[in-house]
């Protein structure tokens, strides 16, 4: 086992980086830095920049307009990205209906979507969870049945990330409610977010930011076309979809992140900059996990069930480090400030985006696959369980 990288991967760090620097809009970075949300055209504009290089889609092959990245590579591009800090791909384009269609997608929905997905011509939502269905997800409830050439879609979504951005949205919706087992009767649908019959409320949530939404369908008259893979078979789609998308999963970048920040508003607190200690110590030891991962990845592109230790741990270091900064801060976090405000002095403005941070890193351990799930799939498959 080598955990070290090679001198071609070391060469692309520093080309990553550079491009970070030499490319990033200062506007945007400067809000990344703050732990502000970028605006959408911000966004935008930084994943076009990234196509344009041939970046914007680091899990895609080349053969369908990625640039073949290894999985180390992968690693360095989104670690680099996360501690610069820059603006991930949009994953629910890069990293999950674009992987969904290469595998599945017929040559026409590739011909029409993959281009556009990349270049965020097209900006997907995530149809999964409903209100009674998301640790749970088979036990979803939007139905749609087959008329002609349509599915006719009614239904309840919950949660959708930024849904008001979104032109379209992969879903998950029940094609037969007489299968005899729930996972085998649903499809995979590709749902145009203009239909008539759809309808998008916001969730405003605590930190008083708007990035979750409902979705509500009402008869909606989708193309038959729409359907990917087979009718009754979306969940197994759904199971490539959710696991898809590995590495960088422990963001441990944006640990790193958080920690740079505790170091600078702790000054020489002793008692600060130890617990900062005790986080990196841990935080360099799920490091090290993650680069045996990705050693086995270069022998083999087989999925690794022990990704869930970087899921799991990944989340649990990154709170821990959010609550550090914000006990560090004190009461001057209390003084939130939104993203759209404007900036003011650069040493101390970032604080007010600290207490809003901390409460939404409260729900990373229930999306993208909840700690509960996690450890039941180490039991699983590393103890024997």
């Amino acid at each position: 086992m080598d955990l070290r990288f090679t001198a071609e991967e070391e060469a692309f760090r520093r080309e990553v980086r550079a491009f970070i620097r030499d490319n990033l809009d200062p506007v945007t970075h400067r809000k990344m830095i703050e732990g502000r949300i970028p605006e959408k055209a911000e966004i935008v504009a930084w994943q076009r920049t990234l196509n344009a290089r041939g970046w914007a889609t680091p899990s895609w092959p080349q053969s369908h307009g990625g640039p073949g990245f290894t999985p180390v590579q992968r690693y360095i591009f989104l670690d680099e990205l996360h501690q610069a800090p820059a603006p991930e791909p949009v994953s629910f384009n890069v990293s999950m209906i674009g992987p969904v269609l290469i595998r599945y997608g017929t040559p026409g929905q590739q011909a029409r979507f993959l281009a556009a997905t990349a270049n965020l011509d097209i900006w997907w939502a995530q149809g999964f969870s409903e209100p009674g269905a998301g640790s749970d997800l088979a036990a979803l409830r939007t139905s749609a049945r087959r008329d002609g050439d349509h599915f006719v879609v009614s239904g309840h979504k919950i949660w959708q990330g930024m849904a008001h951005h979104a032109d379209w949205m992969f879903t998950l919706v029940r094609t037969d409610p007489q299968a005899p087992k729930k996972q085998m009767g649903i499809s995979f649908l590709l749902i145009d977010l203009r239909l008539p019959g759809i309808t998008i409320r916001p969730i405003i949530t605590l930190d008083e930011r708007h990035e979750v939404n409902e979705v509500f369908l009402d008869e909606v008259r989708v193309p038959a076309d729409c359907l990917v893979g087979a009718e009754n078979a979306g969940w197994d789609v759904a199971k490539f979809l959710l696991s898809n998308e590995r590495t960088g999963i422990a963001r441990i970048g944006m640990t790193k992140h958080l920690i740079r920040r505790i170091k600078r508003l702790a000054g020489d607190n002793r008692s600060v900059l130890t617990k900062a200690a005790a986080i990196e110590a841990e935080l360099k030891i799920l490091e090290i996990t993650q680069l045996r991962i990705l050693d086995g990845q270069r022998r083999s592109d087989a999925a690794d069930p022990r990704s869930s230790i970087l899921k799991l741990k990944g989340v649990e270091l990154r709170q821990a480090a959010s609550e550090l900064l914000l006990a560090v801060a004190g009461p001057a976090a209390l003084e939130v400030r939104h993203d759209d405000a404007p900036f003011g002095d650069e040493d101390t403005e970032w604080i007010g985006t600290i207490l809003p941070n901390y409460g939404i890193l409260r729900a990373a351990s229930i999306y993208g696959g909840s700690s509960e799930v996690q450890k039941g799939i180490l039991a699983k498959t590393q103890l024997g369980l």
